[in-house]
């Protein structure tokens, strides 16, 4: 039988230029809610908060 993926690939966007900065990976069973992060957006040249996108 084929495992199940638990942890699946999501793309952060920043909320201010909407911009798709960064890459990462959560875990779908834990955390079912959008993946929000303080990162730092080099278009707005300043740390923001980073929203997962679909």
């Amino acid at each position: 039988m084929a495992k199940k993926e638990t942890r699946v690939m999501v793309v952060l966007a920043c909320t201010e230029c909407k911009r798709r900065n960064y890459n990462t990976q959560k875990n779908k069973q834990k955390t079912t809610e959008r993946l929000e992060l303080n990162k730092y957006c080099r278009w707005c040249r300043c740390h923001r908060a980073h929203r997962e996108s679909k």
